[in-house]
């Protein structure tokens, strides 16, 4: 098969992280941040999308100068060049499918 299918929990741990999909196309991770994690700093990137969808917890997101609050079934995706940034809200654990597209080598910086 050509394709990546993975079931339930499936996928390389890294970290407290879950590696998806490695194309050339596209990335795709399950991150997972605990209630102390001090959140991703404002940043842009300037040769991909970097995409969230929230499975769980909630995050408090920030992009080009404009915060909202993140719940379950949000979907946040910052285009190329638009500052963004997020943290976690609450004293869960936040858990996000991140895709980014296309690929520009987070696995390998996340392995590292």
């Amino acid at each position: 098969m050509d394709g990546i299918v993975l079931q339930p929990g499936e996928g390389e741990p890294v970290r407290k992280h879950l590696v998806l999909a490695e194309l050339p196309e596209l990335e795709a991770f399950l991150l997972r941040f605990s209630p102390d994690f001090e959140g991703v700093d404002l940043h842009r990137h300037a040769d991909h999308v970097d995409s969230f969808y929230v499975l769980e917890g909630e995050a408090e997101f920030t992009m080009d100068g404009e915060t909202v609050r993140a719940g379950p079934g949000t979907f946040v995706a910052a285009p190329v060049g638009v500052e963004h940034g997020f943290r976690v809200v609450g004293d869960g654990d936040l858990v996000m499918l991140n895709v980014h597209g296309p690929n520009t080598g987070f696995g390998l910086r996340l392995r590292s």
